[in-house]
């Protein structure tokens, strides 16, 4: 099985292609360029210099959230209109998931993903490492800083932080063992969220482009803004 994985959901942006869960190309940009200048460009190059063309995938794959609003749209639309000329299947991962997957190494510890959402917020998913898997403990979510270590604490030193918001947690919750991990897995890779739609796919866990959709968690700022001055209009 012939997969593209696509990850833009945050700063960085990155495509990769895995056959039967072996990796054979990624390319990865963290420039200040947009994401929608990069991601086709990243996408063409690699098909060229692994020998495939978009008609011999089996599997599209996206991070399809939580994250950057305009960073998961431009990703979805790119596999959308990748899919849609020979009704390739899809998948959407779970950005938090991704994340995880980057210390699947890690026998025995509890993956703590968290993506940075601005103001004392993170997203956030909680995964134990089971051989080589990833068994899900708490859905994606939402929420304080606070509120996240009075969930995870129990996990003392089996606690391992992963994503763009790892480092921001760890300034506290260092103080009880949580251990912050290493920057070269510590966030979301093309790679990760190809390898993980392969395994969906194999599954049947897929879906039809038109089916693609973002899960945000939570509102847009602007519309959070929006419904804030309302609320004050009515009061």
């Amino acid at each position: 099985m012939l997969t593209l994985g696509i990850d833009s959901s945050a700063a960085a942006a990155s495509a990769a292609i895995v056959e039967d869960g072996k990796l054979l190309g990624e390319y990865y940009v963290n420039t200040k360029q947009t994401h929608s200048q990069t991601l086709l460009p990243m996408v063409q190059g690699l098909l060229e210099n692994v020998g495939r063309s978009c008609g011999e995938l089996d599997t599209l794959a996206v991070s399809h959230g939580p994250g950057s609003f305009t960073g998961v749209r431009i990703g979805i639309s790119c596999v959308k209109g990748m899919a849609l000329p020979n009704d390739t299947p899809c998948v959407g991962i779970s950005t938090l998931e991704a994340i995880a997957y980057g210390g699947i190494a890690l026998e025995g510890a509890v993956l703590c993903a968290v993506m940075d959402a601005r103001c004392d917020q993170v997203y956030h998913g909680l995964f134990q490492v089971e051989g080589a898997a990833l068994r899900r403990l708490s859905e994606d979510c939402a929420l304080a800083i606070s509120d996240l270590e009075t969930q995870v604490r129990q996990y003392g030193e089996r606690l391992v932080l992963l994503g763009d918001g790892a480092a921001l947690c760890h300034r506290t919750f260092a103080s009880w063992g949580a251990r912050l991990a290493p920057e070269a897995i510590r966030f979301q890779r093309a790679s990760f969220v190809a390898l993980l739609g392969e395994a969906a796919a194999k599954a049947g866990c897929t879906m039809t482009a038109a089916a693609l959709a973002p899960v945000y968690l939570r509102l847009p700022q602007a519309e959070r803004e929006l419904k804030k001055r309302l609320s004050k209009k009515v009061q």
